[in-house]
């Protein structure tokens, strides 16, 4: 394993440990709302000191991006950790069994390593760019699911942000009559790293965070999948529109995108 990676799997248990002892205490949790249905609890906030302290100790010089506490470290490194502390925070706040740490880690601007851990299931999906990926150590790989027909995707719903609503409905609408199922679980480094291990087929969602999908990404990316925004581009990160699935399954997704969704919002 590389050194990388192997703090980030440090970091990423140490924070899931800590998230797992809060949650038979939740209602004794102090939590903010920091805009419409988008909350924060003091665990997320724990579980990123834990991670920052952890990267730290081995790596004091290393950038840092993270959802609660924002950029820190030195803006001249070549490295950069994107860190989400508990990607699902609403699951985790009403005790749903889905949601996750999320942490990847940029050389030169260009993903290399992410760990996205589930800490109600102990499963820790890894990988490092060229190395393939792992769940518990063992090598995943996507689906082979070819059609649609027969596909089971996930994806993620707006929730604070409406403005965009009437393209997705219509992507779920084509979507919805075109497969085998969809699912919307709440936390999205643990949707795409059910693709990468085969569990759904293929995943799509509008404007989400960085830290949202950058190891998940990458983690698919290392199983065989393809990762792009909607405009078959590598601006995801940016645009925060993703679309995910193995390549015979991706070419079909595009095709509904493409149908469903203006191209002013497909970036």
């Amino acid at each position: 394993m590389h050194p990388l990676l192997n703090v980030a799997t440090i970091a990423a248990r140490s924070a899931g440990n800590q998230i797992m002892q809060h949650l038979e205490n939740i209602e004794r949790l102090n939590i903010e709302q920091k805009g419409m249905n988008d909350f924060v609890s003091e665990v997320d906030k724990e579980a990123e000191q834990i991670i920052i302290q952890t990267i730290q100790k081995y790596y004091p010089d290393h950038a840092i991006m993270a959802e609660e506490s924002g950029v820190s470290g030195s803006k001249k490194s070549d490295f950069e950790w994107i860190i989400d502390p508990l990607d699902g925070t609403t699951n985790f706040l009403h005790k749903y069994p889905q949601f996750s740490v999320s942490i990847a880690i940029k050389e030169k601007g260009k993903l290399m390593h992410g760990v996205v851990y589930d800490p109600i299931r102990d499963e820790m999906f890894s990988a490092t760019r060229g190395d393939g990926a792992r769940l518990n150590n063992y090598r995943i790989r996507v689906s082979e699911q070819k059609t649609l027909e027969h596909a089971l995707l996930g994806t993620g719903f707006p929730y604070h942000d409406f403005s965009y609503i009437d393209s997705y409905m219509s992507s779920l609408k084509s979507f919805m009559q075109s497969t085998a199922g969809i699912r919307r679980a709440g936390s999205a480094a643990l949707d795409l790293a059910y693709v990468a291990c085969g569990r759904i087929d293929g995943f799509w969602e509008f404007n989400l965070k960085p830290w949202d999908i950058a190891a998940g990404a990458l983690i698919a990316q290392e199983a065989g999948a393809f990762a792009t925004d909607f405009k078959g581009g590598n601006n995801y990160l940016l645009s925060g529109n993703i679309l995910v699935a193995n390549p015979k399954l991706y070419k079909h997704m595009v095709q509904t995108i493409t149908k469903t969704i203006p191209e002013e919002l497909r970036n």
